[in-house]
């Protein structure tokens, strides 16, 4: 694996239920790795939100586009995120937009 830089690290809400993620990055600023938790050790949505993260980190480490990853993920039908890798939170630009319960 490539050089990895910086580490951020920050708290969210999706689906009423609050998580954390880090995302650290490739020194020319794409993402690196997802790691990716809820608040609940052992539950089913902390392993589902793990497994999805891990997914995702496999994916961009093999090329993948993070923002195509996050606009084909499940939506509502007002275009919102549905769930927590959705967020605009885990994006290659790294812009942490409050979520208020529910995912933008």
């Amino acid at each position: 694996m490539a050089s990895i830089s910086g580490l951020e690290v920050f708290d969210f809400s999706a689906m009423n239920l609050r998580f954390t993620a880090s995302i650290s990055r490739y020194p020319d600023g794409r993402i690196a790795e997802l790691f990716c938790d809820n608040h609940k050790a052992g539950s089913a949505i902390g392993t589902l939100v793990r497994d999805s993260a891990i997914i995702f980190s496999f994916a961009v480490q093999h090329g993948a586009d993070p923002e195509a990853i996050r606009r084909a993920l499940c939506r509502d039908s007002q275009g919102r995120a549905l769930g927590p890798i959705a967020l605009r939170s885990i994006s290659s630009r790294g812009s942490h937009e409050p979520s208020r319960g529910g995912a933008s």
